[in-house]
């Protein structure tokens, strides 16, 4: 990879900074999708101890590209994110990776593979904390920024991912806690 084509991949990924998530904020300014895919890299990297049998480096490569897809798209909130969005966001993000150096196509590639899958604990602790964050930082905005649909999201979402670990299953009791918590006290 040459000098020009590492500086176009970085001007692509650069559209993340002002792509808007769903989430706010504790202060309720309304996050980006680097802000989240960030916070997810630092959380995988803070679990290095807790999974000493996961290569926690790919878990945080996943988290730092699983969301590239919607420098194309936008992102969209997995609860009205339909089929149709998932195949146009899959297939702009694809075009867009076999277009870089091989080198950089074929990693990318290979960890959008093994995410997919599902099949390896690195890419179960990617997908668990990309969910988790999400919760999380609903818990930390403003309970009016929630929409009427997750006060019970709020309370299921993840736990379906996080069944591979005690610890993640735990962890996300925690967040529970942390969800009940703050609807009882906005009450």
């Amino acid at each position: 990879m040459n000098a020009r084509e590492y500086l176009e991949i970085l001007h692509v990924a650069e559209r993340l900074k002002d792509t808007p998530r769903h989430c706010t904020t504790t202060k309720g300014r309304t996050e980006s999708v680097a802000e989240h895919s960030w916070r997810m890299s630092l959380m995988a990297f803070l679990l290095r101890h807790e999974f000493e049998d996961i290569d926690i480096d790919k878990v945080v490569a996943m988290c730092l590209i699983h969301d590239l897809g919607e420098c194309f798209t936008g992102d969209i909130p997995t609860f009205i994110k339909t089929d149709s969005d998932r195949m146009i966001e899959d297939d702009l993000l694809g075009q867009w990776v076999s277009s870089l150096p091989k080198e950089i196509s074929d990693d990318l590639s290979d960890l959008y593979k093994e995410m997919e899958a599902l099949e390896t604990k690195e890419a179960r602790l990617y997908k668990a904390i990309d969910k988790l964050e999400a919760v999380i930082q609903h818990n930390e905005s403003p309970i009016s920024t929630w929409s009427e649909n997750e006060y019970e999201l709020n309370k299921t979402y993840a736990f379906d991912v996080v069944g591979f670990s005690e610890w993640l299953t735990e962890l996300r009791k925690e967040v529970l806690q942390d969800t009940l918590e703050k609807i009882e006290n906005e009450k």
